[in-house]
């Protein structure tokens, strides 16, 4: 994938880790199965598609995007693995920042809040309990939408951001 874009457009400058997965379970419930799914996915697959994209930066630099959660700071019941994986995006996007800075290199992470994705209608959380109860801890009184995180991708991975890394920018309606 990063060979055919740097083939296409001569470069690599912007890098959105995106992908992730969770389930939600209590302490007594949690396997070692589920903790390998979910730190493969959610801090390897991101230090090692990191690792990968760099390779292809120019002398220019860019931005390394980490899509992180809300959940490494507001620590919910029942997420013990989830939110160890995002504490880990949190720290390695630190790392990385400084890292590979001398590169101009800039790595940051967004800490959405729980937004409207294909993963969260997967699980069934529309009109579920969980979701009131978010949209309710919320000051903007609801759920966010992918709307509402790309423009902030966009904004980090732009000159405006040229200053900006090492950082993890809550986007979450307020959520605390």
């Amino acid at each position: 994938m990063f060979a055919a874009t740097n083939k296409a457009f001569g470069r690599l400058d912007i890098l959105v880790n995106n992908a992730g997965v969770y389930q939600f379970t209590p302490l007594e419930e949690v396997t070692e199965n589920e903790f390998h799914r979910e730190f493969n996915t959610n801090v390897l697959g991101l230090i090692l598609a990191t690792r990968e994209a760099v390779k292809y930066f120019g002398v220019e630099g860019g931005s390394v995007i980490n899509i992180s959660s809300v959940a490494s700071s507001v620590t919910p019941p029942a997420s013990v693995i989830y939110t160890a994986t995002k504490g880990a995006v949190d720290a390695v996007t630190r790392v990385l920042a400084k890292e590979l800075g001398p590169r101009k290199i800039r790595v940051n992470s967004i800490n959405p809040g729980a937004v409207e994705t294909e993963g969260y209608r997967a699980i069934g959380i529309p009109g579920s309990d969980f979701e009131k109860q978010a949209a309710a801890q919320t000051p903007l009184g609801r759920i966010g939408q992918p709307r509402d995180i790309a423009p902030v991708a966009v904004f980090l991975a732009s000159s405006d951001g040229a200053w900006i890394t090492g950082e993890t920018l809550r986007v979450a309606g307020g959520f605390r």
